[in-house]
């Protein structure tokens, strides 16, 4: 039987908030790749309202993770409200290498970013950046060590990136976890996974009865 068994804690993935840069523009190819790192390198839009919901999961949460961009650091800097959070390059989003297409052709940030991740996801595209592979193997390290910190039986709660939270999500869903709140992909939004049923969390110890 299991000896002081302990039921893990609940993984909440959480989208960083509302990013300064604007989108409202048309790109080259080019200019898109210089516009992500900007992105990349930026912070969050000035004056939002942390959702109520989310500031909540914060205060029940027994450890809240950000990667180290600094729009996820932000992030977790306003619903944490001075409490200690730990920031972690494991957590980055997965790169958007746009395809090699000539600069006379001008997009809005958001079409790039969609055929970006088709190309990367489908077609391999990732010039002297992190494959897929690399990165699949990086979520699944990810949701390894979330489960891990989970299974002292507290929450944790990760505030991070939109596709590679969805990546650890593939990731924990593999391991038999369940979403059991979905608050969909976008700014602030979160989503909740837990243990299989009844899943002791690794600390507990089993016994021959």
């Amino acid at each position: 039987m299991f000896e002081g068994a302990q039921t893990s804690g609940a993984v909440i993935l959480a989208r960083h908030g509302r990013p300064a840069l604007s989108r409202r523009t048309l790109l080259s190819a080019d200019d898109y790749r210089d516009w992500w790192a900007t992105y990349e390198a930026g912070g969050l839009k000035a004056g939002q309202v942390v959702p109520e919901n989310l500031k909540a999961i914060a205060v029940e949460a027994g450890a809240i993770i950000a990667s180290t961009r600094r729009r996820s650091v932000e992030t977790a800097t306003l619903l944490g409200a001075g409490r200690e959070f730990h920031s972690d390059a494991m957590f980055i989003e997965a790169p958007l290498p746009p395809p090699p297409w000539p600069r006379w052709l001008k997009l809005p940030p958001m079409a790039w970013g969609f055929l970006a991740r088709v190309w990367w996801w489908f077609l391999n595209h990732h010039p002297n950046e992190e494959s897929r592979l690399e990165a699949e193997k990086r979520a699944e390290e990810a949701a390894g060590r979330l489960i891990e910190v989970a299974g002292g039986g507290r929450d944790v709660l990760v505030l991070a990136h939109g596709f590679f939270n969805a990546m650890i999500a593939r990731a924990l869903r593999r391991r038999g976890w369940r979403c059991t709140l979905n608050g969909g992909y976008g700014y602030w939004a979160a989503r909740r996974f837990e243990a299989p049923s009844g899943r002791p969390s690794p600390s507990a110890r089993v016994t021959a009865q």
